[in-house]
């Protein structure tokens, strides 16, 4: 009668909540239910900004989509991206998080450096960058010139090579959400392990690399998982500091939807397929994240 009782009390508790959550579910799947669904309506048809003469084209759209090497690149750009950030996270942001964990001196310098400008805009970041980094009037450059270094001034937003370098420097720097993740997960590792490597002799990088480090295994899969998928509306990144350019040599899928998005051809079709595409990779990447990042039963950390 007792368990009779509990799970009445359990099923009358899920109905009072769906009750409450009905209108917030009602919005998502009108908003997003219905945008997704056009989206993909669109993906299958030839059609303008203005919605007019639509003509269905099948897969056309798919087809051209996978021939077309800047969506390649993007796609390939993307990863790249993530990879150097993801290595960027699980080194710098890590040593950092710990150090002001630690109560090191310059802690508040680093929260500077580090967690402010990932509270801004990624847009104003992103111009701050690609301002000083100009060939001609950049702030770069223009400290070389005058301290009587002007050969080391470089085109560094028009060479194909800088300019890749220049973006993931921009990834590399804006790591504070990491930073964020560990400081708040290494404030949860128990005394008990740290005090007993002091005891044995280890000294602070030690334990920083061998004792810390591997207890952190699901902060650093959610790390990993949320710059991969952060990658993916990184748009302003690139489109406010080298635009996708030169030649396309520093394009990601956000300023390749963007450009597209623009054309004032019939090309609609063709980017809502582009942006279906990529919502099915952050959809995948999502699902990667909820099974690997999700509590296990009976698990204690």
């Amino acid at each position: 009668m007792t368990t009779r009782t509990a799970r009445q009390g359990q099923t009358k508790g899920a109905l009072t909540a769906l009750a409450f959550l009905a209108p917030l579910i009602l919005i998502y799947l009108g908003f997003f239910g219905y945008g997704f669904w056009f989206l993909i309506q669109t993906s299958f048809t030839r059609v303008g900004l203005s919605f007019t003469d639509t003509m269905s084209v099948g897969f056309d759209n798919y087809t051209l989509l996978f021939k077309d090497e800047t969506f390649r690149t993007a796609i390939l750009n993307n990863l790249l991206f993530a990879a150097i950030s993801i290595v960027a996270a699980l080194t710098v942001a890590y040593f950092v998080a710990f150090a002001i964990s630690a109560g090191l001196r310059p802690k508040r310098l680093m929260y500077v450096l580090f967690l402010v400008p990932s509270l801004m805009p990624l847009s104003l970041v992103s111009t701050i960058f690609g301002s000083m980094l100009q060939e001609r009037f950049g702030v770069l450059n223009e400290t070389l010139r005058s301290a009587g270094l002007g050969g080391l001034a470089q085109p560094w937003l028009t060479d194909p090579t800088l300019a890749f370098g220049v973006v993931a420097v921009i990834f590399c720097y804006l790591i504070g959400l990491p930073i964020m993740y560990y400081t708040a997960d290494l404030s949860a590792i128990p005394t008990e392990t740290v005090e007993a490597a002091l005891l044995d002799g280890a000294g602070t990088f030690r334990i920083m690399r061998s004792v810390v480090y591997p207890m952190m295994k699901s902060t650093h899969i959610t790390v990993i998982l949320s710059l991969l998928l952060g990658s993916f509306r990184a748009l302003e990144v690139v489109l406010f500091s080298t635009g996708g350019g030169p030649v396309g040599h520093t394009e990601i899928v956000g300023t390749f939807l963007y450009r597209f998005s623009t054309d004032p051809g019939p090309r609609t079709g063709f980017v809502a397929a582009a942006a279906v595409v990529v919502l099915l990779i952050g959809f995948l990447i999502s699902l990667a994240q909820m099974i690997l990042t999700r509590p296990k039963t009976g698990s204690r950390r």
